[in-house]
Parts: C-alpha cells; structure tokens; sequence
C-alpha cells in the first residue's frame, strides 16, 4: 500500500522507518502543520488537506496531537483512504464517535497502533486467557513507572495538558499499558483513582495510581508516572487460581503456572527505551502494526487494533479522570 503520513513530529519518523523496512509499502508523502524535517519527503504545507496530495495513495497514518487525529481520520475517509492512528484513538467520546461513524459511512478500516498488542508473548498470553487455561484471575497489577525530564514537557506547549495531549501520563505514556490490560482482562466496573502532579509544570498528572473492580470480581490496580527516575520497563504482575506470572515490558519474565509450560518467546525480555525517552528505535512492532493493518484492508478483516475496541482504552482513562475528585 502507499501511504501519506499526516504530521512530521518525532513519531511520524518512526513509521517513516517502519515503511521504509516493509519492502512492499511506500510513502508518498507528509501533510505538516509546520515546519518540515530535511529528512521527510513531498512534505505539504497545507495540512491537514490531504487533497492536496497530488499522488495516488492508499491510507494515512496520522501522527498529529492527539485532539487533532480526529480531523484528518474524517477528512480522509470521505476520501475513500483507511486510517491508521497512532495512539489514542482520539481524547474525546465525541471525537471517536466522529471517526467510526465516517469510517463506517465510507466503508474504510479504521486501527489504532497499540502495538504492545502484537508481542508474541502478551498473545499467549490473551489466549490462555480467552480458553480460561489459567481458572479465576485474582488480580492483575500494572506498573508504569517512566521518566520525563522537563525539557520533554517544554519541547511544545501542549505537552502535559488536558486540551491537545488530553492529560498527563495516563493519557499520554501508559495509554499503550492500558490498552493491552483491557484487551487482557476486559473494562473494570468500578474505577477509583488518586493523581497529582509532582516533578513538572504541566496541568495535568504525573503520578497517578488506580483500583479497578471487574465484573468478575477480579482486582486491578495500575500505577503510571513520569516521575520515576530514571524510568523502569512497564510491569504487569497477575495471581490466578493456576499461580502467578509476570509480564516485563510485555515479555514473560516469571512464569508460575501449574501445568501449563511457560510460552515466553523471548528471554530476557527486551529492554524499553520509552520508559525514559519518547524516541523509539526499535521498529519492528509498529512493523507488525502496519503488516495487521494491510491484511485486515486485504482481506475486508478485523485489525488487531480496530477503532472500536481500541477507543476502550481512551474511555478508561477518562473514568480514572473523572473519578479523581481533585481533578484541575
């Protein structure tokens, strides 16, 4: 497929390095707001007219901030175009409500690139779970414990607030984290959390921790921040009726399970750069996003990140928002 990156801040590189290892796709262009790297090509100043592109194309990848994704995913599907955003689907119920229902209206795929989701070992684990292999969950403890320094927050002024970013870290750093705990253990019933904003100047939280109570009576707690230095690799630790097992950026790195063989696929678990930096280096999974995504317009198929079910995640952090009382 030949694609149109929408936005050419530090994230759009990445797919930019992403197409260019896929053999088989091409980007035709960028549609920028601003000023436009020497390194990206057939940039547009007229964002977000992607008719002004002047060459065929299949999809766009939009990158721009995260309020804006719904813009140009309207704009592209009246084009006929399939849109692949990168995370959060968008910031607000109405918003993703906007991009489903045009995407629907104009027969387009429509994924968000939660990319934790194609790790060999987080699938095995989804299907363990779907068979209900490892009985009754007992709890399931998310800890992502990153690191901004403040030069991060001041690299642009929306960074860190609710109107363009749409919060802090939980919005923003762990939205991929929680995504993949909801595509694991499904949405809570009750949802009771404690933020604050402690080592930077930005309106939003940089520390946050949260309960959740799930319909089955499984336990949940997740704990996000930006704070801790120098940043650790994202933690989900799980008890069952089987035993317990931990998963270390996505990767199983203890596994306790009583008569089921550890399925990890890569030991040790791979390092992870996002924990302190938003540069990503390593590929390969948005790779494998883009590679679901071409079979799922292929094949008229579901993406493993389709709108519907990825917008869950966004809904989620709005209720962790909502059920702080002291909310700015």
């Amino acid at each position: 497929m030949k694609y149109v990156i929408v936005g050419t801040g530090n994230i759009s590189h990445t797919y930019l390095r992403a197409l260019q290892a896929l053999p088989a796709c091409e980007t035709v262009g960028f549609v920028s707001r601003g000023k436009t790297p020497g390194t990206l090509i057939n940039a547009l100043p007229s964002w977000p007219t992607l008719a002004a592109v002047d060459r065929p194309f299949d999809a766009v990848i939009i990158t721009t901030p995260n309020a804006l994704h719904h813009e140009s995913a309207i704009e592209a599907a009246r084009l006929g175009k399939h849109i692949l955003v990168e995370k959060p689907l968008d910031i607000s119920q109405t918003a993703m409500d906007d991009m489903i229902a045009a995407a629907d209206e104009h027969h387009v795929t429509l994924a968000v690139s939660y990319q934790r989701r194609t790790n060999p070992d987080n699938l095995a684990v989804k299907a363990l779970l779907e068979q209900h292999a490892l009985g009754r969950i007992y709890s399931a403890d998310l800890s992502c414990r990153f690191w901004r320094d403040a030069a991060y927050y001041a690299s642009a002024g929306y960074r860190g607030g609710y109107a363009i970013d749409g919060g802090g870290v939980f919005m923003q750093q762990a939205s991929h984290n929680i995504d993949n705990y909801i595509w694991l253990f499904g949405m809570p019933e009750r949802v009771q959390g404690e933020l604050d904003t402690f080592a930077h100047d930005i309106e939003a939280e940089d520390h946050g921790a949260v309960v959740l109570r799930h319909a089955d009576g499984m336990i949940g707690t997740i704990v996000a921040s930006t704070c801790a230095r120098p940043g650790h690799p994202p933690r989900l630790e799980v008890s069952c009726e089987k035993g317990t097992f931990t998963l270390l950026n996505d990767c199983i790195s203890d596994w306790q399970i009583a008569g089921i063989d550890n399925p990890a696929a890569q030991v040790p678990p791979a390092p992870d750069a996002g924990a302190s930096s938003p540069t990503i280096t390593d590929t390969s999974r948005h790779e494998a996003v883009i590679v679901d995504f071409e079979r799922a317009v292929s094949q008229g198929a579901t993406p493993l990140a389709e709108a519907r079910d990825a917008r869950r995640a966004t809904e989620l952090i709005l209720r962790i928002y909502h059920s702080h009382a002291g909310r700015r």
